[in-house]
């Protein structure tokens, strides 16, 4: 008799397998919502880096030019700036280094990423960020 008491006294402990999927669910709805939303900040944020780096390259070669009456060559490249202008060169947001073109395209030189395609051209998170598109703290030379 008392082995029959105790059936009754023990209650369902835990959850049944359809109450856990539903929760699996709702957690993996929830992760996309989130994924989804946050995706578009991510590459604003790259393009914003970007950004800020060129302008912190150009504005370091116009200093360079103020120092030594030129802009450094093609041979020399960015690789220059270092440690005088700049303590480093670092890639861009998407693992490529920045380019430095002179003359230029639109001015006597060019900073340039090509953006998230690492391509010439391209339009939103592909599309190429050079100084002409950023605001330089530094003076421009005449």
């Amino acid at each position: 008799m008392r082995l029959g008491r105790r059936s009754f006294i023990f209650r369902r402990c835990g959850f049944t397998l359809v109450e856990v999927m539903i929760v699996v669910v709702i957690i993996g709805l929830m992760a996309g919502v989130v994924t989804y939303a946050t995706t578009g900040y991510l590459e604003k944020a790259k393009r914003q880096r970007a950004k800020a780096d060129v302008a912190t390259y150009s504005g370091a070669v116009d200093s360079f030019y103020l120092e030594h009456s030129r802009f450094p060559t093609n041979q020399e490249g960015l690789g220059v700036l270092v440690p005088t202008f700049v303590k480093t060169l670092q890639n861009d947001p998407w693992g490529r280094p920045y380019v430095y073109v002179q003359p230029g395209r639109g001015g006597p030189y060019d900073v340039v990423s090509y953006g998230a395609d690492g391509r010439e051209g391209g339009t939103g998170a592909d599309a190429d960020i050079t100084n002409h598109d950023v605001d330089v703290v530094a003076a421009k030379p005449k």
